[in-house]
């Protein structure tokens, strides 16, 4: 992975005018991406949804049968103007997730395409609002959250990584970024071996991961405390969800400028563009289908956690 398409993708959304038909533009001269935005409105303002599918030679927009990946880049909003001047810490996800859509998009023009097709989504969102979380306040979103995976949870895919920054907390010590347990219809299972040697194999370093509660994934509003919105996602989809972390050694507020590293950035990229190679040819997989159904034998369905009430 190329810092300079990090770099692009930082430049362009680094900006108070920014919207989602830039990032669209971005893919204009590659043929065989779709890239597509629209606009979604809340009572605390609006955001500029951004869909992009890099299609697969086996993939099922092509009528193949290659299992799809998606990749969400997870964030509130990457500014919070007028109060913070410059891009948010928050906007990592989406640089990344789009990052991620350039460098794959890339990859198939110069003939290496891959075989799954992988959907990437996000928002863009130049000013939104901030709210009041422990340790470090949060950037909040000007539309509610059901919406937010309306649009970002697509139909078709199946898996989801959620790249979110995960930087306001004491719970990870780590610079860079880090995984979380695979997320299944309110089961927290194992952490992915695949996904382990995927991440030991980009990063050249040992796999880090992070710790979730039940009440992480559980959906925003109900009153219980999460770590951050990374696993929403699992709230609203029966597929396998793993969250991607962007992290920092220090407490660092979500609404924090000048708080994002580019590098950091860009491995978390390369981490997905990776993922999105294995999963699209069956040689990564997100948890255990045979350990799941076990559980559901044992245990039952957990599915109401992904119930609000």
């Amino acid at each position: 992975m190329s810092l300079q398409q990090t770099l692009t993708v930082f430049e362009l959304i680094d900006s108070a005018h920014v919207s989602g038909q830039d990032i669209v533009d971005l893919f204009a001269r590659y043929p065989e991406i779709t890239a597509s935005t629209h606009r979604a409105d809340g009572p605390k303002g609006g955001t500029d949804f951004v869909r992009i599918t890099i299609p697969g030679s086996q993939g099922k927009s092509r009528g193949g049968t290659a299992p799809t990946l998606g990749i969400i880049g997870r964030l509130g909003g990457i500014g919070a103007r007028p109060t913070r001047i410059g891009l948010v810490s928050d906007g990592d996800g989406a640089i990344a997730a789009v990052t991620s859509a350039l460098k794959l998009a890339d990859m198939q023009r110069k003939g290496d395409v891959l075989e799954g097709d992988v959907i990437v989504t996000t928002h863009i969102c130049p000013n939104a609002p901030t709210r009041p979380h422990d340790p470090v306040d949060f950037m909040d979103s000007p539309i509610d959250d059901v919406t937010m995976n309306d649009n970002e949870v697509v139909d078709g895919v199946d898996a989801i990584l959620s790249i979110d920054t995960t930087k306001g907390n004491r719970i990870i010590s780590h610079k860079g970024y880090a995984i979380s347990p695979t997320v299944k219809e309110g089961y927290i299972l194992r952490v992915s071996e695949d996904l382990l040697r995927i991440m030991e194999m980009t990063s050249g370093k040992p796999a880090v991961t992070f710790p979730i509660t039940t009440q992480d994934i559980t959906p925003y509003g109900n009153g219980v405390h999460h770590l951050n919105s990374i696993l929403q996602p699992s709230t609203a989809t029966t597929v396998p969800v793993v969250g991607v972390a962007i992290t920092a050694e220090s407490v660092v507020p979500g609404c924090g400028t000048g708080a994002s590293h580019e590098v950091d950035i860009a491995l978390a990229a390369k981490f997905a563009v990776e993922v999105a190679k294995e999963f699209g040819r069956g040689t990564c997989q997100f948890f255990d289908a045979d350990e799941y159904q076990l559980l559901l034998s044992l245990y039952g369905s957990l599915r109401h956690l992904q119930n609000r009430k």
